[in-house]
This record gives structure tokens, sequence and C-alpha cells, in this order.
């Protein structure tokens, strides 16, 4: 199963073409963006197309980050995922970004649950607790920092994303520490496509997964009263 998995959701633009059946990368290319997602994609595609040597055609799935994330970002990715796979025929998955996050440390041990957390700006966290065997322990939500560390630091865990050191700092007196804290910024797309490989169909749509609503609102004080 060959597989193309892209990024957008956070403060990077990343696609990767990985080979299931051997659990190869044949390309992946990762670059650190606030802005320009919408301008990045589809060039950085073709060249990770190209490095892998392979055509659309070629491909089984499509795999992209669906939120949280920033509101411009996601409905790049998202957008362009469904067209290729409009284009393709092949089916397109969308995954969340928190679990992107948490997958490659449940990989390695999953038997202390990892928390993953997401900046969400003004004293806030994307937040997603994942424990043994792939449990959900804590749903993706949006939490103060200082809720959010209460509600994981009731026995050991692991903490990963842009928001893991701040809950860190906020830990809860007496509670006991992280096992380990890794300030991972943005979702590796290769461990993107090994989710897509095993997730639900059913369960895993490409549409954003918005967790509050946007920052940016239309002004209303000079609105005209309809009559």
């Amino acid at each position: 199963m060959l597989i193309l998995a892209i990024d957008t959701a956070l403060e990077a633009c990343s696609a990767a073409l990985h080979d299931m059946d051997t659990d190869q990368t044949r390309a992946v290319e990762h670059v650190v963006m606030a802005r320009g997602h919408a301008e990045s994609l589809i060039p950085m595609v073709e060249r990770v197309m190209a490095a892998g040597g392979a055509e659309f055609s070629a491909i089984d799935l499509f795999a992209v980050t669906v939120g949280p994330g920033s509101f411009t970002g996601l409905r790049v990715g998202i957008s362009a995922a469904r067209g290729f796979g409009l284009a393709t025929g092949k089916p397109v998955l969308g995954l969340p970004t928190l679990t992107v996050l948490a997958a490659p440390l449940l990989a390695r041990d999953d038997a202390v649950p990892v928390a993953a957390a997401i900046d969400a700006r003004h004293g806030n966290v994307y937040l997603q607790m994942i424990g043994p065997a792939g449990r959900v322990l804590v749903s993706p939500r949006v939490m103060s920092v200082k809720d959010a560390a209460r509600s994981v630091a009731n026995g050991p865990v692991r903490l990963v994303g842009s928001g893991a050191g701040l809950l860190a700092d906020a830990w809860p007196m007496g509670a006991q520490p992280p096992v380990e804290v890794r300030a991972t910024a943005t979702p590796d797309p290769v461990w993107l496509a090994r989710i897509a490989s095993v997730a639900d169909p059913a369960r895993s749509e490409p549409k954003p997964l918005y967790l509050r609503d946007a920052d940016a609102k239309p002004q209303t004080g000079g609105r005209i009263a309809r009559r």
C-alpha cells in the first residue's frame, strides 16, 4: 500500500510518500512555516512524488491531518487531499493532529499514557490523552493550561506537543512529575501514513476537527439592521 500523507494543520507544511508493504519512506519533506501553506503544499507534493518515483495513479490512499490546528492551514491540507482523492478515485482519510503527535511515543511503549497538547494561545491548549492499547482517556478538547495539567496528572504520563512545556510548568503541586516531556511542535507525516493504513475509514472522514471558534470574527459595529 502506497500512501501520500500531508500535514498543514500547524506551523509547518509536510508531505511523505510511504510504502506500508515494506514500511519504507520513499520521500518526505518538512518545512516550518507560520503562513504560506497554500502556496507551498502543491509544489512540495510534486517534489515528494518525483523523489519517490511514483505517479499519482500508483497511490492507494491519501491521508491528511484534520485538526485541531489553524483554520486556514486545515482547509489547505484537507482541500488538497480531497482533490487528490477525487482526481484519482482513491480513498482519503483524515486523522486528528493530536493522535498523530502521540503515535511515535505510543508505538515505542504504550504502557504509559501519552497526553498530546498543542498551544492554543491565550492560556489554553488543545488536549488529548491516550492510554494502553490506544484507549482514549481524554478525548480531544480545548482547556485552560491549568485545567489540562490537572486532568492528566493522575499517574505516570508522558507529554508531547507544543503545549507539553506549558503543562509541565503548570503541573499540580504534589503530583507525580511527567515521565517525559517532548516539545514536538508538528506531526510527522510518516506516522500519519502509518496510522492511516490501519484506521477505520468510517471514523476517519477528511473533514476539519474544530474545537473552538475562529479568533477572527466579522465586525458588526457598523452593520445596518435588516428591515
